[in-house]
């Protein structure tokens, strides 16, 4: 892989507008030339102080020249907090194995429930997700999703017609994901 870029809002619990993330294999990192966003924090220190001077961008020729700028402290607490969390929980093995076995197990609830009113739209291969599902709602999808946010369900809704649901390994049951089940199973 030589390019890779990822959020911590959603998986790290740290919420909307929080840090993000990229990766930049070690061939690249040293290639000036290559197009990049121009932060501050990947100027050239030599010249980093008069950047409202110079007419151009001047990467640093290492990874440090991929950096936009110095992280907002605000939006590294809560990823802090989250990474102890997820230490406590015996780390990232154990939970994506229990987020295999709830997304599974929400999976089969739904499946066997056999309703023409909606249908999985996610991968069923564990390895080509995560725990989300996408369910696209086949009758009344904005009705669906108002009585699932009724009931008490955090899921979230994507025009014209799909709910996603995300039983999270950390902090989700499998009553929970039964009990949504339920919820989805008496919809008129």
């Amino acid at each position: 892989m030589d390019f890779a870029v990822w959020c911590s809002y959603k998986y790290l619990n740290a919420g909307p507008g929080a840090v993000a993330g990229a990766y930049v294999h070690e061939r690249h990192a040293t290639n000036t030339k290559l197009p990049r966003l121009a932060g501050w924090f990947g100027n050239d220190p030599n010249t980093r102080f008069r950047l409202h001077l110079e007419p151009e961008f001047i990467p640093v020729a290492s990874a440090d020249g991929w950096q936009i700028s110095n992280p907002p402290i605000f939006s590294m607490a809560p990823l802090r907090v989250s990474l102890s969390i997820f230490d406590e929980g015996g780390g990232m093995e154990p939970l994506r194995a229990k987020s295999i076995k709830l997304t599974g197990y929400l999976e089969f609830l739904l499946r066997e429930l056999g309703s023409q009113r909606f249908s999985v739209i996610t991968s069923e291969d564990p390895n080509k997700r995560g725990c989300q599902l996408s369910i696209l709602a086949h009758e009344h999808p904005k009705e669906l999703h108002g009585e699932l946010i009724t009931a008490g369900v955090k899921c979230d809704f994507r025009e014209p017609n799909v709910i996603r649901v995300a039983p999270t390994p950390l902090y989700n049951t499998f009553h929970e994901v039964w009990r949504f089940a339920k919820i989805l199973a008496e919809h008129k």
